[in-house]
């Protein structure tokens, strides 16, 4: 299961700005020539996975083979971990050697575009057959990141949503989380499940400063009407009335009712959740299966809201579409992902592995009910991606603001510094970061 695949992204979105794909050459143009469609072509897939996921990938490769048997796909993970893929494919652009596919963070989508080895499949996407609506809001624009191109499609969709421990509410008498909860019954109820005599917290919060850090943060800023960028993406606009009300709500949460659980570690706070020592905590559909495995008694329904609004975030991770000059192999690329990304074969991928299927058309079959039963609140999760309305920002420069964000976060919890003025030197040195892109 991939149970730490949000810590994986943390590491990988610090890896994409040593990489300068930027400084690559210039967007080729895809070939106009006619594809024979019977020729045979030779394929390159790096899937970015291992183990269990690998070998349902390359099953699938071999089936798609069956079908067409003119297509030969060489399927591999690529590199030794899913971080390295980003710096192998730099390395590969340099020497005009690499893949027609390749698995990417969508932390990397700007990255890979600047690149100009990506295909453009935006006339192909809005063929109705596709049905790119299907996917979720926040997918879509993660293969779109500066929303001039294309460059691929969703591969893993996600989302945070509230998990709640049973136990601990029970032990404190207190009513389960609904679907129609405000923050402010979010706080009062952390505040009463909070025991110091126990050590026993209403809430988590992670303080490393990590992208886990600051992606929590968004949905409130979100919430509020704030907004991350500016609208020509060139100036944070985080610092601003909605962000400073936003880190102010954790703030107290944190310092005046001590009701969160500072981790410093991104990873803790999950542990103590399944030993019954927090009551709460704002996660994924990869900490299903640890805490199935521990037996834990949980619950799953959406975030809090502001005014009604439920809006979450989510991470999604893509299949890129490399462009490598040869028609019939950026054609087939192309055909590959439009099948493995259909229904049929999605539940026999992200399904199948225990992530969030790609689109809603699949919450009917009966691989993700058995899912479900394995995974409870797996269905929760899935239909909490129609509350993912935004996107994270892929611009090069987020890298930088991230870190400022989470830094800004991590000393206001520990009561180091106010909201106002924490924003104010994290958006001075997020516009360095964006400037610099």
């Amino acid at each position: 299961m991939t149970t730490t695949r949000r810590l994986r992204a943390t590491i990988a979105i610090a890896a994409a700005t040593t990489l300068g794909l930027a400084a690559c050459s210039g967007p080729a143009e895809t070939p106009k020539a006619t594809i024979t469609p019977d020729a045979p072509v030779s394929l390159t897939w790096w899937t970015g996975q291992s183990d269990q996921a690998e070998k349902i990938l390359e099953g699938l490769a071999a089936d798609f083979h069956t079908l067409h048997p003119n297509v030969t796909i060489e399927v591999s993970s690529g590199a030794s971990s899913t971080e390295e893929l980003l710096q192998k494919l730099s390395a590969g652009f340099a020497s005009d050697t690499f893949p027609n596919i390749s698995y990417s963070f969508g932390s990397w989508a700007s990255e890979l575009e600047s690149s100009g080895k990506t295909q453009d499949i935006t006339s192909l996407v809005a063929d109705p057959a596709i049905k790119w609506d299907e996917f979720p809001s926040a997918a879509r624009t993660t293969v779109r990141p500066t929303g001039a191109k294309t460059i691929g499609f969703p591969a893993l969709v996600d989302n945070i949503s509230l998990i709640y421990n049973k136990s601990v509410f029970d032990a404190a008498g207190v009513a389960y989380p609904t679907e129609n909860w405000t923050w402010d019954d979010f706080r009062a109820a952390a505040k009463k499940l909070t025991d110091p005599a126990k050590q026993t917290y209403g809430y988590a919060y992670s303080v490393s400063g990590s992208e886990e850090t600051t992606w929590q943060f968004w949905p409130h800023l979100w919430q509020n009407g704030g907004k991350i960028l500016s609208d020509d993406l060139t100036k944070s606009a985080f610092a601003s009335p909605e962000g400073e009300k936003s880190l102010e709500f954790l703030r107290a949460m944190a310092v005046d009712d001590k009701s969160i659980y500072i981790d410093q570690t991104d990873t803790k706070f999950a542990q103590l959740f399944a030993n019954n020592r927090i009551a709460m905590m704002t996660s994924g559909p990869w900490q299903l299966y640890d805490l199935n495995t521990a037996k834990t008694k949980y619950g799953v329904t959406v975030l809090p809201g502001t005014n009604g609004d439920h809006q979450t975030v989510s991470g999604p991770d893509i299949w890129v579409l490399m462009d490598t000059g040869d028609a019939g192999e950026n054609h087939w690329s192309f055909e590959l992902l439009k099948w493995l990304t259909d229904p049929a074969q999605d539940v026999n991928w992200n399904v199948k592995y225990g992530n969030l299927p790609l689109r809603n058309t699949e919450l009917d079959s009966p691989e993700f009910k058995a899912q479900v039963k394995a995974l409870p609140g797996l269905d929760i999760m899935a239909n909490n991606s129609a509350n993912a309305k935004q996107a994270r920002p892929t611009v090069p420069g987020y890298v930088g603001l991230s870190e400022a964000v989470g830094s800004a976060i991590s000393h206001v919890l520990q009561g180091d510094g106010t909201p106002a003025k924490a924003l104010a030197d994290a958006a001075r040195k997020a516009d360095e970061a964006l400037a610099e892109r």
